[in-house]
């Protein structure tokens, strides 16, 4: 299992490596659109929560579009074809998928705060860096799955009206009624209010969190991994 889940991770950080035009971008818009627009929202409190929003937005885009995509494209590769006709679990590599996503995601969010320090007042303390980190790494896992779910029926290209009914780019309070009533439901929405909390250093509430394991578990159940069929091995 331990060395199956290894092969995995490395052949999907082989493959996306190959592909600098499209992970690249990836991991560099949210900290451009950080630079144009989140880095000018203001000082002190508005400053930390417009990064702890693009960071959350970085998570968004590598683990919701990137890997949501990469899965699109795989339902047309021979290769993935092939490689769901071996016997064995399919769990190694949506676990290799989401420990590649944590990689990347560590690196656009990294830019992201990079970014804040530069252009920005923004200080926190040592906990609020740790909290908005583990409410990065739960989104990852959320984000990646959700993706992954997406990528197995179409295209993986609503990241940007996620981000936006989120509150991710747009305060919550300066949302239409209606918006905002569909925002509280919204996963982009729940991972935003955990780390606005976190840099805040408010208590999460039950009802973010909640709501990011509900998506979560809606979205792995959408990839089969609920069930974990074993592959078929090809007849001679």
């Amino acid at each position: 299992m331990i060395r199956h889940l290894f092969a995995e991770l490395a052949l999907t950080l082989r493959i996306l490596f190959r592909q600098p035009g499209f992970w690249i971008p990836t991991v560099l818009f949210p900290a451009m659109l950080y630079a144009f627009f989140g880095a000018n929202s203001g000082g002190g409190t508005w400053a930390a929560n417009a990064m702890a929003s693009f960071a959350v937005y970085a998570v968004l885009g590598v683990g919701f579009f990137q890997f949501g995509v990469s899965v699109a494209q795989d339902r047309a590769s021979p290769f993935a074809t092939w490689q769901r006709s071996l016997p064995g679990s399919a769990m190694p590599q949506w676990i290799a998928r989401i420990l590649a996503a944590v990689i990347f995601v560590t690196i656009a969010v990294a830019l992201v705060i990079a970014l804040a320090h530069v252009m920005t007042d923004v200080d926190l303390p040592a906990r609020a860096w740790i909290r908005l980190a583990t409410v990065c790494l739960m989104a990852t896992v959320t984000a990646t799955m959700m993706g992954i779910a997406l990528g197995s029926v179409a295209s993986a290209r609503t990241a940007v009206p996620l981000a936006y009914l989120g509150g991710l780019w747009v305060p919550p309070m300066a949302m239409p009624a209606t918006i905002h009533a569909i925002s509280t439901w919204t996963p982009t929405r729940a991972m935003g209010e955990l780390a606005w909390a976190a840099i805040e250093g408010r208590a999460w509430t039950p009802q973010d969190l909640g709501l990011l394991a509900t998506w979560t578990l809606a979205a792995t159940a959408m990839t089969g991994l609920t069930r974990l069929p074993r592959r078929r091995g090809l007849s001679a």
